[in-house]
């Protein structure tokens, strides 16, 4: 400890120290593995100029690993990556391993309540390529999550979906939820509020490339919503009809939100991968779209 941080109370040091939440702490010292001097203390406890100050944080199973993953930004605060298409963004039932939190826990990833997911304030799907942001702890993870919650945070996407005759412009308004049916999938019409904005950027072949803004981020959220007015993504072997040989066509592109520390508004691009653009020449064996 140093002379700065006399006074203040165990469980703002530790969180802030080990870059994770209050609550998190609290568990610790709940479970005796949060020490002052090797002894246990409250969380509202006062730690004294010359105490040492011991977390024990129990393994949970996550160890890094050497993957690939392209890093786009970072600082001492935050992390933005372009996340390539098959890698799943944290440990889960099937996939204990090899996913996005295991490639990035060198680099510092933290916060939040769920160990298994480190720094994680919003998701891409398993096969969807594109720009994510991560949290390398408080008050980073936190203020992002806010943001997230207040619509501060733009994510736009390049699509293409199955179909032609779209409006140039649209909104899907329909909240979006668990499938009664089926759990494993989302389905519109119930649930959490969800919104998406579209735009035609290109029609051919029977098929339409667009540009998808989010206003909210529900699970699948763009996948459901635009399977639900007639125009799958291209390629969605869950809302659509699988392609042999092609991966679901969808891409975040775009990426932009006021730093959470500082002041800045942060801006990101990133280029659609190879094999989309090579999927989108001839789609429907015609027309190229792109």
């Amino acid at each position: 400890m140093v002379p700065a941080e006399t006074g203040e109370r165990l469980d703002r040091l530790a969180a802030r120290r080990l870059g994770t939440s209050r609550s998190l702490v609290q568990r610790l010292i709940e479970r005796n593995l949060l020490l002052v001097d090797g002894k246990v203390a409250s969380r509202s406890y006062k730690v004294r100029d010359g105490q040492s100050v011991e977390a024990q944080v129990p393994e949970e199973g996550l160890s890094p690993e050497e993957i690939a993953v392209p890093v786009v930004f970072e600082d001492e605060y935050i992390l933005v990556v372009d996340k390539p298409a098959g890698l799943v963004v944290h440990p889960g039932a099937g996939n204990p391993s090899g996913t996005l939190v295991n490639a990035l826990l060198d680099r510092g990833i933290s916060g939040g309540e769920d160990p298994s997911r480190p720094g994680i304030v919003h998701r891409l799907d398993r096969d969807t390529s594109g720009l994510m942001v991560l949290a390398k702890g408080e008050p980073a993870y936190s203020r992002l999550i806010r943001m997230m919650s207040a619509r501060r945070v733009g994510r736009v996407y390049r699509a293409i979906v199955e179909g032609n005759g779209l409006p140039r412009t649209g909104t899907i308004d329909a909240p979006v939820g668990r499938d009664p049916d089926n759990p494993t999938l989302m389905t519109a019409g119930v649930g959490k509020p969800a919104v998406t904005h579209f735009e035609v950027l290109a029609d051919a072949a029977g098929h339409s490339m667009l540009g998808v803004r989010l206003e909210t981020g529900r699970t699948h959220q763009i996948r459901v919503h635009l399977s639900a007015i007639g125009h799958p993504v291209y390629a969605d072997p869950l809302y659509g009809n699988p392609v042999p040989g092609h991966r679901l066509w969808l891409h975040a592109e775009r990426l932009s939100f006021e730093h959470p520390v500082g002041a800045e508004t942060l801006l990101f691009h990133s280029d659609v991968p190879e094999d989309l653009r090579d999927s989108a020449i001839g789609v429907d064996g015609s027309l190229a779209l792109w």
